[in-house]
C-alpha cells in the first residue's frame, strides 16, 4: 500500500510573532518551526496502516529549503520510507494553490492513499485536503478518527458534533484528512534517527512540476488587536435600565 502524507511546518506554539514593516505577514527571520500538530496524527495513521497492510509511507512537504529538512528528518526518523520536497520561498495563503502544487507532485506517484492533517495551526483554513481530493479525482473524508484497509476498500470512522461518529466505506485510492487525537503519536528512536539519514529524499521546484503560483489570495494587512475598555452608566429606574441593557446586549454586544 503506497501512502502519501502531506506535511506542513508551522512556527513553534510559543513563538513571539512580529509583523513585518509592510504589515502583510509575520517576520519569519528568527522563527523556529515544527511539524503541524494534526500532521503528526496523519503521519501516525499512515505508519499504523503500513504496519498492518505493508507498503510504504512517503512524506511530501513544501516551503523554504532551510526549514524543510528538520521536519522531513523527524518524519523519516519516525518510520516514513522516503520524502518528496518542493522548494519555494514565497508564503502561501491560498489552499487552492497549495493543493495544485501538491497534486502535481502526487500524481506521478500514483498512491493508494493520501493523508493530510485536518488543518494547519497557522492559517487554519482546513481546505487543502478537500481541494486536493477534487484535483486528484479521488473520494475523500474529513475528521477521520480511524482507518481500516481491506480488499481494496477503506473503512472510515469520522468524528461528528456532540459526541457522534459516522462510519463510511470508500474505494481506494482516496484522500483523508485526519483529526488531531487520532492515536497516540510515537517518538523517533535513536535507531530511527540514524536510519533517516540514509533514506531517499527527492527535491523539486515549481518549475520541475510545471506548477504556477497565481496570486489568487493576497494578504493585505495584519495587525495586533487593540485592547480597549469602555464603561457606560445607565440612568433611570430598574425597568428603564433593564430595557436599555437588553437593547445594548442585543444591538451592540450582539450576545442575545
Amino acid at each position: 500500500m503506497k501512502i502519501i502524507l502531506c506535511m506542513k511546518q508551522v512556527p513553534l506554539k510559543d513563538s513571539q510573532l512580529k509583523i513585518t514593516a509592510a504589515g502583510a505577514w509575520v517576520d519569519e527571520k528568527n522563527l523556529n518551526y515544527e511539524i503541524n500538530e494534526s500532521d503528526h496524527y496523519a503521519l501516525e495513521a499512515g505508519l499504523r496502516l503500513k504496519e498492518k497492510a505493508g507498503g510504504e509511507v512517503i512524506v511530501i512537504s513544501m516551503g523554504p529549503a532551510a526549514r524543510l529538512k528538520q521536519a522531513i528528518s523527524q518524519a523519516l526518523a519516525k518510520g516514513a520510507d522516503r520524502a518528496l520536497v518542493i522548494n519555494h520561498d514565497q508564503p502561501l495563503f491560498d489552499p487552492l494553490v497549495s493543493a495544485k502544487i501538491l497534486a502535481a507532485a502526487i500524481k506521478a506517484e500514483n498512491p493508494d492513499l493520501v493523508l493530510t492533517g485536518l488543518q494547519s495551526d497557522d492559517l487554519g483554513f482546513g481546505q487543502t485536503g478537500v481541494v486536493l481530493a477534487e484535483l486528484l479525482g479521488m473520494p475523500h473524508a474529513t475528521l477521520v478518527m480511524e482507518i481500516q484497509a481491506q480488499d481494496g476498500k477503506l473503512k472510515i470512522k469520522r468524528e461528528l458534533e456532540s459526541g457522534w461518529f459516522q462510519y463510511i466505506e470508500l474505494p481506494s485510492p482516496a484522500v483523508l484528512t485526519v483529526q488531531s487525537g487520532y492515536a497516540p503519536i510515537r517518538y523517533a528512536t535513536i535507531k530511527g534517527i540514524m536510519e533517516a539519514k540514509k533514506k531517499p529524499l527527492k527535491e523539486m521546484t515549481l518549475a520541475d512540476l510545471g506548477a504556477q503560483m497565481p496570486a489568487t489570495v493576497q494578504m493585505h494587512k495584519m495587525y495586533v488587536p487593540v485592547k480597549s475598555k469602555k464603561t457606560q452608566i445607565l440612568q433611570g429606574d430598574a425597568k428603564s435600565v433593564a430595557k436599555q441593557l437588553a437593547e445594548k446586549l442585543k444591538n451592540e454586544a450582539k450576545v442575545i
